[in-house]
Parts: C-alpha cells; sequence; structure tokens
C-alpha cells in the first residue's frame, strides 16, 4: 500500500510534497495509518487531535495516545477540548453535527495562526460509499450521489482512493496501534447502522462492490461535470446583471423542460429547495416571492429577480444645513449657487429658501405622494414607481430626499415641483449624486 499511496501522492497530491499541511488524527485505525504513511513519505506536517469529552476516561485516553504518537514521530502537536454536550443544547443539533462543526472550526483557526493552506483528513473508499447510501436514503441530486470530493480548496483527502480492508491490512504488516471508539459499532446511528449492516451484505451479494462502485461514481462525477459546464452556459445566457443580483426572463425559463431539473440546477446554488414553488412563481403576480435562507427570487413582470438576502433597518439620514456631503445611505455632493449650470437626472436644483432644515433620506413608505416638476397635481409615489414599471427590488432600495414630510426628490428619478428655482428664487442649493 505504501508505493501504491507514494504513487497516488505524487500524481494527484503533488502540493502536500510542497508545503506543510495539517493531518486530523483521531487516534483510529485510518488517521493513524494515514499519519504512518504521510510519515513514510517524509512529508512535512503537523497533527491535530480533539478531545470531545464525549467518552470521559476514554477520550482521555485516546487524546494521550495521539499524543505519543506524534511526539514519537516527532511531529508538532496540537489538541484542543470541546463541550461538546454544552453545544448540541445551545444549538439544537445531533452530536455528530456538532463535533463536525467544532472541530473544522478550530481546524481553520489553527491553519490561519500558524500560514497553513490545507487539512488533510483520513476518509476511505468505504466511507465515500457510506456517504453516497446515507444521501441516496434521504432522497439527493446528482451532486449528493457523487460523493466526498478527493480535494477541496483547503481540504485534502488521500486515502479516498484506498478501501478499509487495504488500509487494515497495512495496519496489521506494519504491526501499528490504534484506539477504538466503542461508539463507532452502536448501530443507533445512520452511518454505523450502514457500515455494519447494509454494506457487509452488498459486499456479500457482490466481492467487487466496492470497486464497481467506485467505477459508477467516477461516472456520475464526469456527468455532473458536463452538466455544470451546461447549466453556466446558460446561466451566462439568461441570467442578467442586475441592481445587486440577477433578472431572469421568464419567458425563458417556461421553456426549459424538465423543468423542477433545471429550476434545481440553476438556483441550487443559492440555498433555494422549494422548486414548485418557483415554478408557480413563473405563473404568478408581480411582487410574489420564494425565500431561501441567503437569497429571494421575486416575480416581477416578465423576469424573476434574484438577490441575497440582507437585514434591512427602517432608518433616516439628517443633512444639516451647511453640510457640503453625505456619504451615507448614498453619496450626495451638496453646493449653494447663484445660477443653474449642467443638468442630468443624477442633479437636482431647488430654491434654498423652500427648504427647511434638517434635510431626511429616507426610504420611501405607503402613502408618500408628491407634486412631479411638469405637472399639475399631485400623484402617489406608489403610482409613479408602477407607472415607471420600476421593478419590486428597485423600488425596495429607492431611497428620498425630504424636507420635513414633504419630498424633494425621488432620488435619481424626479423631483416635486414645490421646491424648483423660479425667477423669484435668490439662492439654489445643488444636489449631486454622483455617478
Amino acid at each position: 500500500m505504501l508505493i501504491e499511496f507514494k504513487k497516488h501522492i505524487k500524481n494527484n497530491f503533488p502540493e502536500l510534497q510542497e508545503k506543510t499541511f495539517l493531518l486530523a488524527c483521531s487516534g483510529g485505525l485510518d488517521s493513524v495509518v494515514l499519519t504512518h504513511l504521510c510519515h513514510a513519505c517524509t512529508l512535512d506536517f503537523s497533527i491535530a487531535h480533539c478531545n470531545f469529552q464525549l467518552r470521559g476516561t476514554e477520550s482521555d485516553s485516546d487524546e494521550k495516545f495521539v499524543t505519543s504518537l506524534a511526539a514519537d514521530l516527532n511531529y508538532k502537536f496540537y489538541v484542543t477540548h470541546f463541550n461538546t454536550n454544552d453545544y448540541v443544547a445551545k444549538n439544537k443539533v445531533n452530536i455528530q453535527i456538532a463535533a463536525r462543526d467544532l472541530r473544522y472550526a478550530w481546524f481553520k483557526v489553527l491553519m490561519q495562526e500558524n500560514g497553513i493552506q490545507t487539512l488533510v483528513t483520513a476518509h476511505h473508499a468505504d466511507d465515500n460509499l457510506e456517504t453516497f447510501l446515507i444521501n441516496l436514503s434521504r432522497g439527493t441530486g446528482i451532486d449528493g450521489l457523487t460523493g466526498i470530493p478527493s480535494k477541496t480548496d483547503v481540504i485534502s483527502r488521500p486515502l479516498l482512493a484506498f478501501s478499509r480492508a487495504q488500509i487494515l491490512a497495512y495496519a496489521a504488516a506494519e504491526n501499528l496501534k490504534w484506539v477504538e471508539d466503542k461508539s463507532n459499532v452502536e448501530v443507533k446511528y445512520l452511518r454505523n447502522k450502514i457500515r455494519h449492516e447494509i454494506v457487509p451484505t452488498l459486499k456479500e451479494l457482490h466481492p467487487s462492490f466496492l470497486k464497481n462502485f467506485e467505477l459508477t461514481q467516477s461516472h456520475l462525477i464526469g456527468a455532473n461535470a458536463v452538466l455544470s459546464n451546461q447549466i453556466a452556459l446558460l446561466k451566462a445566457r439568461i441570467f442578467e446583471a442586475h441592481a445587486d443580483g440577477f433578472r431572469i426572463s421568464i419567458e425563458e425559463l417556461a421553456v426549459l423542460q424538465p423543468q423542477s431539473a433545471y429550476l434545481h440546477a440553476l438556483f441550487k446554488v443559492y440555498g433555494f429547495t422549494a422548486w414548485h414553488d418557483i415554478a408557480r412563481l413563473l405563473k404568478g403576480i408581480s411582487g410574489k416571492a420564494v425565500h431561501s435562507k441567503t437569497h429571494r427570487l421575486v416575480r416581477d413582470r416578465a423576469y424573476l429577480l434574484l438577490e441575497e438576502l440582507r437585514i434591512q433597518k427602517v432608518e433616516s439620514f439628517t443633512i444639516k444645513e451647511g453640510q457640503q456631503q453625505i456619504q451615507t445611505p448614498i453619496h450626495l455632493i451638496i453646493e449653494e449657487l447663484v445660477s443653474i449650470k449642467d443638468t442630468s437626472k443624477n442633479i437636482l436644483y431647488v430654491d434654498k429658501d423652500s427648504l427647511k432644515y434638517p434635510l431626511v433620506v429616507r426610504k420611501w413608505e405607503k402613502g408618500d405622494y408628491f407634486y412631479p416638476f411638469g405637472m399639475t397635481g399631485k400623484k402617489k409615489l406608489s403610482k409613479y414607481l408602477k407607472d415607471e414599471k420600476i421593478d419590486v427590488i428597485s423600488k425596495e432600495k429607492q431611497w428620498l430626499l425630504c424636507s420635513e414630510n414633504q419630498i424633494i426628490w425621488i432620488v435619481g428619478r424626479r423631483s416635486d415641483q414645490r421646491f424648483s428655482v423660479t425667477e423669484k428664487t435668490k439662492k439654489i442649493v445643488k444636489f449631486t449624486l454622483p455617478k
């Protein structure tokens, strides 16, 4: 196995030969074998161990074992202790998720503090099969069937090419010692039940089941790459940059078949899972929306508008008399003039004597109205925005410049007649919205 491992590292993980890395070691069979293999390859690494304090003296014994292993092999060693049960109670997650969250958060900190770019873990081929079966049992798309990636931006898993049987054979041949976590044999956990009851039956039915699975998974990974490339081309064509997100033609989406598969492929990366709700959105009325934890899709006439969710605070900002500019919430430059110069939709001239300071910059509210410049009479702001075909998201982001409760300027769009410069104007205030 050592010869195969060395070749595997050279061909597929050359970065591990070039830079130091952090190796996660629990003290169990897999991580101990990985530690010895990396040591035999004279790779440069440090060892990290997590004591989750879940098994009393056994957890402490595991820590002592890994401490001795690191010392015997002469590697830098890091250890930490977690009150895992408190984390479970506080965050209302199961122990497996708690342990995963805690260890990876600590690994990240360790790597940042020590300038380490890669974490190496001991996941192997049987782990990959178990993950595949877990995802399959829960219902998943092609992403869930492609298994554990051998490499990400920060994590490398060089043992994924080897089976548990190969790892055990190597440990026996080298007379290696490791610790056994008794919880690994408890079939009350889904992964353990699959490991001890389902996988052995599958291997018994077909002796080469694991190899056949690896071949099938390589086909799935290839198919997923093809799909991803095609979806990227489709997104480049129909996702139009708009405001702080995208605008997507409903007409373009409606003709895609099978629709749910396309909606899943296009929007899963934004956290959406309610594909039927998105499909209904294509036939819904303007203003209807579907939310994920991080994004929202809003129906707006002939488009879906996609944007990241942000915490919206209802705020207003003041401008004092004599103030020359503001930076928040928008950048406005303020000048006093005696005559009108250049004009554009981003520039407003008003009669200073019509203003009552402090001025206010705020979002629009239900019931707002103004007297549009060039027209007689007042108009509801909601009606103006609708007539101008301003989309839902742009409406939400629209700022108003106000004098007391009166709108001076729908910033960047339309001014109010009541504040206009006239022949009787003595002092002019110019507001500029820089591009």
